[in-house]
């Protein structure tokens, strides 16, 4: 397995500069995201060991868990599955980033928890981009009132967008959500609230990590092809 993890993140990591180079953009400017939903502790260590130093949870017992085990190691850990309002005092302890705040209920609590270990936490707005009924996040015309609520919290800082959109075989069919949330963040920025503020884009995953990348993606989420088919 350890082997395997390497090879394949090797992997991941060449098609990643590939695309980059491919489009014009900076290699450096698009960090890998390994998810490792449902993965055991040692697979996540010889990810590591492989190199790997961001990863991406979906659940906060998991979450903790894997922390605790692998506190020795200095990497970051970013929260990328919906999180309940309960579940934000933890959350604001273990995540660098949370990915998918979509409430103003959720950004008041997590603002509170985060003042109290005198934290500023990094979030991403989650876009329903497709407007799918099965899908969290808030609608896209909604961005830009949300973020208005959130700007007076001392203890958020608002880095940037997330979506998860519909899924589709072929990457060329998901190609215009993931250049809609560029939209969206591009016209954000240039609001005067925003200011050009709004760094980061987390869309891509194995299937279609490379159509992201090339409409703007900094953070893409990668699972599968990393670690294999989850159990």
């Amino acid at each position: 397995m350890k082997d395997e993890i390497a090879g394949n993140l090797k992997g991941v990591g060449q098609r990643i500069v590939d695309v980059c180079i491919r489009c014009g953009r900076d290699p450096g400017a698009v960090r890998l995201v390994c998810v490792t939903k449902t993965m055991r502790a040692d697979a996540v260590r010889h990810a590591i060991q492989a190199g790997a130093g961001l990863f991406g949870e979906n659940y906060i017992q998991e979450a903790r868990d894997k922390c605790r085990i692998l506190a020795e190691y200095p990497v970051s850990w970013h929260f990328i599955g919906h999180l309940q309002t309960n579940k934000a005092k933890y959350a604001v302890k273990l995540f660098d980033l949370i990915h998918t705040v979509d409430s103003l209920r959720l950004a008041t609590e997590l603002d509170r928890e985060a003042r109290k270990i005198g934290k500023v936490q990094n979030i991403l707005i989650q876009v329903n981009i497709g407007k799918e009924a099965s899908k969290s996040g808030i609608d896209a015309e909604s961005a830009e009132s949300l973020m208005c609520d959130i700007s007076p919290f001392s203890n958020l800082s608002i880095q940037g967008l997330m979506t998860i959109p519909p899924f589709f075989d072929a990457p060329e069919r998901v190609r215009p959500f993931f250049r809609g949330l560029r939209e969206l963040r591009d016209s954000l920025n240039k609001s005067g609230m925003m200011a050009d503020r709004l760094v980061e884009l987390s869309m891509g995953m194995t299937g279609d990590f490379e159509a992201a990348i090339e409409e703007g993606a900094t953070l893409v989420r990668i699972g599968t092809a990393i670690f294999g088919e989850r159990q």
